[in-house]
């Protein structure tokens, strides 16, 4: 008679590059696999153990896919927050917490979750429409996201003068006074079911100005100790507020006179931690296991200093991804190549990433630049 499994059970909302990559570490784990996604061609399909087409904003479909997991974790924020509040109700593990969620999806709860726990953040006034927006000339320059359903750059404007504002968000939304920014950091942090802690080495990102995306990031950062310090304890600020285990990425501003601000906050794995794969002992994918299956925090030291670039489907190609320039790239001494099985690229659109490990900081942006100019996505 065969014994029944004691694997756990576990589900992801979501089946783009984050849940395949996420599967890809669960291979080293005894656990049993579920994806939910609309599309039976996605990224993380063929990886998973089990695959239910649905809608994961749909609460029937999430509940219904949850209620017979041990544990559920998302790749994306914008799911059914009612659906996972009744699972945990019933006693699945929710990772973050729907809690959690509720707060980081609404930009506008995002802001005000700073604001009570007393975590700097840029200045802000909410703003319920376009007649509100027009009345705040005064506070301009400013960065207008919309309340809730922005992701990857889309859902945000620059307004820096009266002209500006007709581009804002006739949508509730927060209106952020700009800030003169010195650099862009990411800080992951992982935190168990216990209250213990893990920090990855902050990274600095550096974004495309036209795509609103990540081009490229380095790690380590380089700060000096007290700004790291103060990253650091601003970022653990954030997510023991939140008393959920999980993995989070808080993404920071250091401003021109050294003030550390936060800009946002993601309750998953996270673009800014895809080099940790590669260049970390433990990776965040490894780590959000590690967390769910309740076992022991991993390493989040460097092996190496890296620097990644994401790759981004080239301007004037719309149809099947082909990857020109890959051989030439693999060349590359410790270049690693993710591609994320999409089998559409479009302008913009995230399509892997490359990482690449390397001692010296000159070479890591050199070989970065020869990626950048080599391989291009295209159809």
């Amino acid at each position: 008679m065969q014994k029944p499994s004691t694997q756990l059970k576990i589900g992801i909302l979501g089946g783009g590059q984050l849940g395949r990559m996420l599967l890809q570490a669960a291979a080293n784990y005894p656990v049993e696999t579920y994806i939910l996604e609309n599309d039976e061609q996605c990224p993380s399909a063929h990886l998973c153990h089990h695959f239910t087409k649905g809608d994961i904003k749909d609460f029937e479909s999430v509940y219904n896919f949850g209620k017979e997991l041990n544990a559920i974790t998302i790749e994306i924020e914008n799911v059914n927050v009612e659906a996972l509040e009744k699972l945990e109700a019933e006693g699945v593990k929710v990772y973050p917490k729907p809690s959690v969620l509720k707060t980081i999806k609404n930009k506008i709860l995002q802001k005000e979750y700073y604001q009570l726990h007393q975590i700097p953040s840029p200045e802000f006034i909410v703003t319920n429409n376009l007649s509100e927006l027009n009345q705040q000339e005064s506070f301009l320059p400013a960065v207008h996201k919309v309340g809730q359903g922005g992701y990857d750059g889309k859902g945000v404007q620059l307004i820096k003068t009266k002209e500006d504002l007709l581009k804002g968000f006739d949508a509730p939304a927060v209106l952020e006074k700009m800030v003169p920014i010195h650099k862009e950091i990411a800080q992951m942090v992982a935190i168990n079911e216990k209250g213990d802690t893990a920090l990855y080495p902050p990274v600095e990102m550096k974004f495309d100005p036209y795509l609103n995306l990540l081009d490229y990031q380095i790690c380590p950062a380089e700060m000096d100790q007290k700004t790291l310090w103060k990253v650091e304890a601003i970022a653990l600020s954030v997510v023991r507020n939140f008393k959920s285990p999980g993995i989070f990425a808080v993404e920071l501003f250091i401003d021109k006179d050294g003030n550390v601000l936060v800009n946002e906050t993601a309750p998953r794995v996270h673009n800014s931690g895809h080099h940790t794969i590669e260049a970390h002992y433990s990776s965040q994918f490894d780590m959000l296991w590690r967390i769910m299956l309740n076992y022991p925090l991993g390493n989040t030291d460097a092996i190496l200093p890296s620097i990644m670039v994401n790759l981004i489907g080239a301007d004037g190609f719309s149809g099947e991804a082909k990857y020109e320039g890959l051989e030439e790239v693999l060349k590359i001494e410790n270049a690693f190549a993710h591609i994320y099985g999409k089998k559409q690229t479009k302008p913009g659109r995230k399509m892997g990433h490359v990482t690449i490990l390397s001692k010296e900081k000159q070479e890591l942006i050199h070989q970065s630049n020869k990626v950048k100019n080599t391989l291009f996505v295209k159809s």
